[in-house]
């Protein structure tokens, strides 16, 4: 039985400029100790799907229209404040997308550190800072006994989001939300903090659900891909079959605009057109506008995603029917 399963998500904002269709129907579930990877352009609903799950939606404008998030048999999405304020921050915790607005800069980094186990568990404040600083150790913040009260201000990027990590890690959750932790930090420190997660997710045999832009961070660190697009999902799949043999041709295009795996000297690959309006209704399939393989049939209906093969699923129709082969246009050799 998955630790989370979410069915049939739509999450709408309610505003004066018209209905936005943020998330738009999405369901995936994640096993114990699994990791997904859920990846799209901005604007694609990765963010605001994570957010409804953890009960962090601004209502209004935000409302929760229908679905289900069952985590290990409570319905995230109905359960009470109180529930809901019992297994967030606890079971479930979550990595913020900027250490620099994420943390309070008019509190310590020890009184941000030790809330949650003040919050979750009956320890004295002695106890609590101990089990702060033996985090702080565990996430590579050197001199934690000093360090640890100082402001977020005192500590650079990377170590402010070491310091997010540990605040998400202390009550050692079942499941980690990491929405793209890594986005501001330069390549070498995003590589330690890749790391530091993935070690501190064998030890703590914790689910992580990982949301990025970066298909090379996929390809390196997920069981399992979810791709979306204008709030839906386009394809599901293991790692190495999303890579290797993708279905849709937004995924195709995804990898194709990888910078790394463009051909010396010739011009870098770009999905024409932008992502939808999601203000707007997308009757069809919500690529078709930009897609290259895109038919009258795909701006009729909306494409329903189905399991094409065990374990992979895709939303597109004219794969389905074998009137396209997306996968021959990808280079699988990359990530092997």
């Amino acid at each position: 039985m998955p630790l989370l399963s979410v069915t049939d998500l739509r999450t709408y904002f309610h505003t004066r400029n018209g209905l936005y269709r943020a998330v738009d129907g999405v369901s995936f579930s994640v096993d114990r100790g699994e990791t997904l990877g859920i990846v799209g352009e901005s604007g694609s609903g990765k963010s605001v799907t994570c957010y409804s799950i953890m009960g962090l939606i601004p209502q209004p404008p935000g409302r929760i229209e229908s679905g289900s998030a069952m985590f290990d048999g409570v319905d995230l999405l109905r359960c009470s404040p109180a529930t809901a304020r019992s297994i967030r921050g606890k079971r479930i915790s979550m990595i913020f997308q900027d250490p620099m607005t994420s943390l309070n800069p008019y509190l310590r980094i020890s009184e941000q550190l030790i809330e949650p186990l003040m919050i979750h568990e009956t320890l004295s404040k002695k106890e609590a800072l101990g089990r702060a600083l033996e985090m702080m150790e565990a996430v590579g913040i050197n001199d934690g006994a000093r360090r640890i009260h100082y402001y977020p201000h005192e500590f650079s990027g990377g170590m402010r989001q070491r310091v997010m990590i540990a605040m998400a890690l202390i009550t050692r959750p079942e499941l980690l939300i990491a929405d793209e932790p890594t986005t501001a930090l330069d390549v070498t420190v995003q590589a330690q903090i890749l790391d530091l997660i993935r070690t501190l997710q064998r030890d703590l045999g914790m689910a992580v659900i990982f949301v990025t832009h970066d298909l090379g961070v996929v390809a390196g660190l997920c069981d399992q891909v979810q791709v979306m697009y204008g709030g839906r999902v386009m394809e599901t799949a293991g790692a190495r079959a999303i890579f290797n043999a993708p279905q849709h041709p937004y995924t195709q295009a995804l990898q194709r605009s990888i910078p790394a795996l463009q051909p010396k000297g010739q011009e870098l690959f770009t999905i024409p057109g932008l992502p939808p309006d999601v203000s707007k209704e997308i009757t069809g399939c919500a690529f078709a506008p930009r897609c290259s393989f895109a038919a009258d049939l795909c701006r009729a209906s909306r494409p329903e995603i189905v399991e094409s093969q065990p374990g992979h699923s895709h939303a597109c129709i004219r794969a389905r029917r074998g009137e396209i082969n997306v996968a021959e246009h990808c280079s699988p050799e990359n990530y092997d």
